[in-house]
């Protein structure tokens, strides 16, 4: 399941970014599903500036889905 509980609704902010890097590492886990792949590939991406600066884009992408899906947690 890529959307955990199959809801974008969260209580708060914190909550609607724990469920982004959440959806994050479900995608990347259903692109590469071999485990021993991921593991291997986790020292070249953790060492390159621009893998990391893509997953943090990844995970920006996934939180703004949220926060829209949560009238940006209406006061």
């Amino acid at each position: 399941m890529l959307i955990p509980d199959n809801s974008f609704i969260t209580a708060t902010p914190e909550e609607g970014r724990e469920l982004a890097m959440k959806m994050a590492r479900l995608v990347i886990k259903a692109t590469q599903p071999d485990d021993a792949v991921r593991s291997k590939l986790r020292d070249v991406y953790a060492n390159d500036a621009m893998a990391l600066l893509q997953a943090g884009q990844t995970v920006a992408v996934e939180f703004a889905t949220i926060a829209a899906a949560n009238n940006y947690w209406r006061k």
